[in-house]
């Protein structure tokens, strides 16, 4: 048997050597647009802009070759034909498959009316990285248009570089998808106490990317002028080559719970997928997560195989801002009952109850690893459908492996 991956990120690079790890002998192909090696998203907003170190990873060249993966990289997919059971590449070369998964992620969503090109930027790739960082010098002012993670992570790693920041965000608060007030504020203030200019409520009225800077005109008349301009305002599943292929899509490929499309041949996983969720009624949702991409590869290769495994993990998200770390784990929508729980040093978490009782998620801050431990056990109260006493799960000294046990 034959089994392509069309994507060679984190997602696509952890199912080929799953498949191999659950005894699989046939073809395994692998085909990336980049030329780096497979490596982790992560990073790309901290150390590689930071220290600019090199793409971090999956896997060494020599393992791919010792597994048995055709690792195909610089190289597109520019047709599926279901019938034949077989890709096309951009080349013209034909790769045919028994079993095929598409991992093809997703790319940064572009502002109307701006290329990415120039004095404007995005953030996705390692290259993309490289660009940016050679802007981020002491006194060197960039603009970042769009306050979520990876907007506010790429500011912090431009104030540690010297770099002057002005953040923009449309909406009223930075960290609007997912992430409670409380903690929004707190990440907030920290930005500013770092030099961070950030500007909410602020619409953008015009772009001018000039030789030498970069002019973005608000509509209540201000003007920021920067040496570069970085638009982080979400990202858009890949989904044009299953499209093309007849596939159903549903803000993102349309996957069931054993992640397989409407083509029982074909499966997808990762950024790329919307999935439905039991925990939350089967609820169709699509992640853009390092975990959730990781989960997704090991399902794929196991259900490709035969399996029937349903993913049903709990969604679970994280950012590093400066030395504070933020985690959520499941999804807060439909809270009712908000409680909050004292960790010390400044650091707590927010347990979210719907109107049941039952606890769907948890959001947590605090410096380095201090919420980790409680935000796991929360996860996997979550994934229990616990209804806890809201008065233990406020009390510091209630130990949440009691509540898990009970």
């Amino acid at each position: 048997m034959s089994f392509v991956i069309v994507g060679a990120g984190e997602c696509g690079a952890r199912a080929a050597f799953a498949l191999r790890e659950k005894g699989f002998d046939g073809a395994i192909t692998l085909i990336g647009s980049e030329t780096h090696l497979p490596y982790e998203r992560p990073p790309l907003s901290k150390e590689a802009l930071v220290a600019g170190a090199g793409p971090k990873l999956v896997a060494q060249a020599e393992r791919y070759v010792e597994a048995g993966i055709d690792l195909l990289l610089g190289r597109t997919v520019s047709e599926i034909d279901r019938a034949a059971r077989h890709v096309v590449l951009g080349d013209g070369t034909v790769v045919a498959y028994d079993r095929l998964l598409l991992a093809t992620g997703a790319r940064p969503r572009a502002l109307p009316g701006t290329n990415h090109g120039g004095r404007i930027a995005a953030l996705r790739s390692h290259d993309d990285a490289a660009r940016i960082r050679a802007h981020l010098v002491e006194g060197s002012h960039v603009a970042i248009l769009g306050g979520g993670f990876i907007g506010l992570e790429l500011a912090a790693s431009a104030r540690k570089l010297g770099a002057l920041v002005t953040l923009v965000e449309g909406l009223p608060r930075v960290l609007t998808r997912g992430v409670p007030s409380e903690i929004a504020e707190i990440v907030a203030n920290r930005h500013m106490a770092e030099g961070v200019d950030i500007l909410c409520g602020a619409k953008v009225a015009g772009i001018e990317d000039l030789p030498g800077e970069v002019r973005i005109a608000l509509e209540d008349g201000r003007v920021v002028s920067a040496s570069l301009l970085v638009v982080g305002i979400g990202a858009v599943p890949n989904t044009e080559l299953a499209e093309a292929a007849g596939l159903a899509v549903d803000n993102g490929i349309a996957v069931d719970g054993h992640l397989r499309t409407s083509d029982p041949h074909i499966f997808a996983a990762g950024d790329c997928t919307s999935y439905p969720l039991p925990l939350y009624g089967d609820r169709r949702i699509r992640l853009e997560s390092w975990r959730n991409a990781q989960e997704q590869g090991q399902l794929a290769a196991a259900n490709m195989l035969g399996g029937e495994d349903v993913h049903s993990a709990v969604p679970w998200f994280w950012s590093d801002q400066y030395d504070m770390t933020l985690q959520i784990a499941g999804l807060a929508d439909g809270t009712v009952t908000t409680v909050r729980r004292e960790m010390g040093e400044g650091a707590f978490i927010l347990f979210h109850l719907d109107g049941e009782g039952r606890l769907i998620a948890a959001s947590g801050i605090g410096p380095g690893n201090a919420v980790a431990r409680d935000i796991r056990l929360a996860e996997m109260l979550i994934a229990a459908r616990i209804h806890p006493d809201p008065a233990e799960l406020a009390a510091p000294e209630t130990k949440l492996k009691k509540l898990l046990a009970a």
